[in-house]
């Protein structure tokens, strides 16, 4: 099992409407990531913005595949867009870059 760490910049003015979105993820998006091995997936967010991924998964670049193929993560990336302070043009699950684990107590 992988374990995957990552960060992303939010804006900050959007900060209380990224975490108010994230109190109802769509069912479907829920589903969606599950079937595709997103295993104790956690979203940390901090008051300047920065954003802290975790998960757990088989296979990191299958499960970004995985959401990649599903039409339920393309309505979801459109809708979260404006979020997140990017100079690329990609979408955020297109950002996410694995941070190297240094230590693990297990």
């Amino acid at each position: 099992m992988q374990r995957i760490c990552f960060t992303l910049q939010v804006r900050k003015e959007l900060l209380e409407e990224y975490k108010r979105r994230h109190e109802a993820v769509w069912p479907e998006m829920l589903d969606a990531l599950r079937s595709s091995e997103w295993r104790n997936y956690s979203l940390f967010l901090r008051e300047d913005g920065l954003l802290i991924g975790y998960v757990e998964t088989p296979d990191f670049e299958g499960a970004l595949a995985g959401m990649a193929a599903k039409e339920i993560n393309h309505k979801w990336q459109e809708w979260m867009k404006d979020f997140f302070e990017s100079d690329s043009g990609l979408a955020a699950d297109e950002q996410m870059r694995p941070i190297p684990e240094v230590f693990h107590l297990d």
